[in-house]
């Protein structure tokens, strides 16, 4: 068998690589045909298909850049605003800082009114009870004093005008010898 196939390959002369001639022209005028049906039908359509993608990447790139340019003036016109409600925050917060300020000076001021009249009260109420006080204690001192000289006198002194004059001559030397006193001092 072996010496069968090399008897068939020297028998043929002909380069492998190369195909008869009859093969070579209907395979030419086979590609001549589709080379043909390209030209006219298909590379048009491929063109056109081209084109048109070419064109929408065009415009989606377009559509990009205004997208872009759109985004851009929005986040100006948000910064701006930011800044403007920032600018608004430190106004209300300065003035609730003021009213806060004022506030509390009228609670002073409103609180030093209220001490001054309860002073101003305590010490007409002091004043009330000390003159109270001594009017009582001039009555008591009164009476004692009536009663132990009506004692050392030997008679008694019941007369109410009597007993008023010497009772407040009797006061009113107590309160020189007392201011002499101070004075002294």
């Amino acid at each position: 068998m072996i010496a069968n196939l090399v008897q068939l390959a020297s028998e043929e002369k002909q380069n492998p690589l190369l195909p008869p001639g009859p093969e070579l022209l209907i395979g030419a005028i086979a590609f001549a045909i589709v080379f043909f049906f390209f030209w006219k039908k298909a590379l048009p359509n491929i063109n056109k298909v081209l084109e048109e993608r070419r064109e929408a990447i065009e415009g989606g790139i377009e559509k990009a850049e205004a997208a872009q340019v759109e985004a851009q003036s929005v986040l100006e016109q948000y910064k701006a605003q930011l800044a403007e409600a920032r600018h608004e925050a430190a106004r209300l917060r300065q003035e609730a800082q003021e009213q806060g300020a004022a506030l509390i000076a009228e609670m002073r001021a409103e609180g030093q009114r209220q001490r001054e009249e309860i002073v101003a009260a305590g010490h007409a109420q002091i004043e009330a009870d000390r003159k109270a006080a001594s009017q009582t204690l001039r009555q008591d001192v009164g009476k004692l004093a009536t009663d132990l000289a009506g004692k050392l006198v030997g008679e008694s002194l019941e007369d109410h005008a009597r007993q008023s004059r010497v009772i407040d001559r009797f006061l009113d030397e107590l309160e020189d010898s007392a201011t002499k006193a101070e004075a002294a001092r």
